[in-house]
């Protein structure tokens, strides 16, 4: 039989898996006509299992050896496509309440580890869901995956296996091959002193005063102090809620964006802040600053998706000004601490930090992940998708998002999709956090209207 040796960044993710957190990324493709049930089978066989191995293998961990994709020799597509209806009256509230049911069971780990889920009958066209394991792939490229297996997403066809995580990197940074073995070792290192630091947390302070810039900017990733205790930090139930908002239209926000003097992200994180405020500040007990988790893409943009799949990214830790400031200065904090983060080598140094947990013995992998997720109070993606239309399976693509797992004991991800010159944002939260993620959508909407220039609201005032 078949093995291949799982990359330690991907063996990392393996591991991340908890009872009430398991490490699935989550996809929702909606369609706005209901595709041939053989056809959509027809494209999962041919475009996605053929296309890539990993579709069709298992995870095997001997004893005494790290884990390993294999070839499952009783693979069957009716394992992992499913069909199912949507109950009446098949709007988006029902659509809701279904993909939350789905999104929340972990996936048997004696298959290949996905499912795709298609959901007829959602407001005269479908929906289809896609959960597949982050060992897999990252959040980033299962949206590719989505996207490369429908009509009219320009890209044909996949890349050769890569050489990750060296070649995505040194593409992307422009960066020598010795630099990217000199971050591999600073993760290694760093890896050590975060073990280090679980016994002596002082310790930290002296690597961070004697490093040199990039070792300092792994000690900030291990010295940050955990968030604080608040709404968005209790334990965690393990049932999940899913909620999204209407679409904006792509060039009112490029054009709010243009006329603040911001990028498009700047301006998205910033409604995402101002929500969290409205809806958790005055009584959920949230802090003036939380740090999110914002995976960082490594691979280039411009190739097609590696046969190999696979993680090729890193997380960066932003910390979002939640506090009662007016919409303009957050606007500007936002904006001021992206900045800072895109002139140092963070994002680099991070993936090296998680391949190289990938590569401790499991009771220090698993304190070190709790460790490390323990500084943030939520994870949240913002992918550029397609700009044109797409159609799945012959069906016309009418939105797209992509959840990121959380790992340790964050609860709260979140998505922000454009897609065919519109914008949206997808909520996922644990129950015992945020019961109904429908008030963070409101907010979020609310939050980001104060932000267009026909508001009314000089971003000023409170």
């Amino acid at each position: 039989m078949s093995r291949y040796a799982m990359p330690a960044a991907d063996a990392a993710w393996l591991h991340m898996d908890r009872p009430t957190n398991p490490m699935v990324v989550n996809g929702l493709v909606t369609l706005a006509e209901a595709p041939d049930p053989d056809d959509v089978a027809a494209v999962l066989e041919q475009r996605l299992v053929a296309d890539f191995p990993r579709f069709r293998q298992r995870v095997a961990e001997p004893l005494g050896r790290g884990p390993a994709f294999e070839d499952d020799p009783s693979f069957d597509l009716d394992d992992h496509f499913h069909r199912l209806e949507l109950p009446a009256p098949g709007d988006r509230a029902a659509l809701q309440a279904m993909v939350s049911d789905l999104v929340t069971p972990s996936l048997d780990p004696g298959k290949p580890l996905w499912h795709a889920y298609l959901i007829e009958g959602y407001e005269g066209g479908a929906a289809v869901l896609w959960r597949i394991h982050h060992c897999i792939a990252d959040g980033i490229a299962l949206g590719r995956v989505m996207l490369s297996i429908t009509d009219g997403g320009g890209e044909s066809g996949t890349a050769p296996p890569s050489s990750r995580p060296g070649g995505a990197l040194r593409r992307l940074a422009g960066i020598p091959a010795s630099a990217i073995s000199a971050i591999r070792g600073v993760g290694a290192a760093a890896v050590h002193e975060g073990v280090e630091t679980l016994a002596h947390p002082d310790h930290v302070r002296e690597l961070a005063g004697t490093a040199r810039r990039d070792v300092a900017t792994v000690a900030k990733l291990l010295a940050s102090p955990a968030d604080a205790a608040s709404d968005l930090r209790a334990p965690l139930s393990g049932a999940r809620r899913v909620a999204w908002s209407e679409p904006v239209p792509l060039a009112r926000i490029k054009e709010a964006a243009r006329l603040r003097r911001v990028t498009i992200n700047d301006l998205l994180l910033t409604a995402l802040a101002g929500a969290l405020h409205e809806l958790l500040g005055p009584d959920g007990g949230l802090p003036d600053e939380i740090h999110a988790m914002v995976p960082f893409n490594l691979r280039p943009l411009d190739e097609p998706v590696p046969a190999d799949l696979g993680n090729d990214f890193a997380l960066l830790l932003l910390e979002l000004p939640v506090g009662g400031v007016a919409p303009g200065e957050r606007l500007r904090e936002v904006s001021s601490r992206m900045d800072e983060i895109k002139s140092t080598h963070e994002a680099l140094l991070a993936y090296g930090v998680i391949s190289a947990i990938g590569l401790t013995p499991p009771w220090v992998e698993d304190r070190l992940i709790g460790f490390f997720t323990d500084k943030a109070s939520l994870v949240v993606t913002n992918v550029p998708g397609p700009r044109q239309q797409l159609h799945f399976a012959g069906a016309p693509v009418s939105g797209v998002l992509v959840w990121a797992p959380c790992s340790g004991s964050l609860g709260t991800t979140v998505s922000i999709f454009s897609y065919n010159g519109e914008v949206t944002a997808g909520f996922m939260t644990d129950t015992a956090l945020i019961a109904d993620p429908g008030q963070l959508v409101r907010a979020y909407e609310s939050a980001l209207h104060e932000l267009m220039p026909d508001s009314g609201v000089d971003g000023q005032h409170a």
